[in-house]
């Protein structure tokens, strides 16, 4: 049975919490991303943290987040490639500078709010390795739709991965189940080789519905297709690695889907 899923109101989550967001060329959306997230930050948890990770940007993406950084002080750092390392490299980088229990992380191009943080905190309990948003509507060109579900359904079929959005980069991660296993990949890649990860760790999953946004500024860099092409390579990189060279591991835990017949959020632009 699935169960309605109302907005929480401001309990604390009683576990600490880092944050970060992967940026390329993100200096418009940060500000108010940054902004909205330690808001909620201040509101529902008490030990945190908040990383920007700027990815090589050729913007004024690392003066606007130094300047952020100088606005909220200690909880929030800046970390910078010097040249760009890809979405995958990013997303590693991230996750090393993270040093908190749990770790949500989300793209730094504001597709998605991170106002609705609280709904994925409310679904941790002791057994749940990973909380990860579903897209109720992508707002994008219908090329981009289309590219994604069908890259999301045939990624789903080789990796054999139950949860339902790959690609909705809207997660909240244990730390200790993401230290079970290593990530390589520096491409898009790099969210199949995640989930599927957390999957096969056995650690227990639920997925909620979030809201997706038009993307307001820049353009997104996997749907080009020097991106795809590399991407496409990775993937079958990584299945060989993962399913022909390395003994089956069995899921453990089923994956929990949280209805999206809910409470509206209030969420709007």
């Amino acid at each position: 049975m699935k169960k309605v899923l109302e907005r929480p109101g401001p309990t604390r989550f009683p576990h600490s919490l880092s944050v970060f967001f992967p940026a390329y060329n993100d200096a418009l959306s940060l500000p108010g991303l940054v902004r909205a997230a330690m808001e909620v930050l201040r509101r529902h948890v008490t030990d945190y943290e908040l990383i920007v990770v700027n990815d090589g940007s050729a913007d004024e993406t690392q003066a606007v987040a130094e300047a952020l950084a100088v606005e909220f002080g200690p909880r929030m750092k800046v970390v910078r490639h010097e040249v760009n390392r890809g979405y995958g490299g990013a997303l590693r980088t991230g996750f090393a500078s993270s040093t908190k229990e749990f770790i949500f992380y989300t793209d730094g191009d504001g597709q998605y709010d991170v106002r609705e943080l609280p709904l994925l905190l409310a679904q941790v309990t002791s057994q749940v390795g990973l909380v990860n948003g579903y897209k109720i509507l992508r707002h994008d060109p219908w090329h981009r739709i289309f590219i994604g579900a069908c890259y999301n359904q045939f990624a789903r079929f080789l990796f054999r991965v139950r949860l339902k959005d790959i690609d909705c980069d809207f997660r909240l991660i244990r730390k200790a189940a993401l230290e079970t296993f290593a990530l390589t990949s520096t491409s898009g890649t790099v969210c199949v080789e995640l989930v599927t990860g957390l999957e096969r760790s056995g650690t227990a999953v639920v997925e909620v519905p979030v809201h997706h946004f038009p993307r307001l500024y820049g353009r997104s860099q996997f749907f080009r297709l020097p991106s795809l092409g590399i991407t496409f390579g990775q993937l079958i990189q990584l299945w060989l690695r993962l399913f022909a060279t390395e003994p089956a591991r069995q899921v453990k835990k089923p994956v929990t889907e949280v209805s999206a017949e809910r409470t509206e959020c209030g969420v709007s632009r």
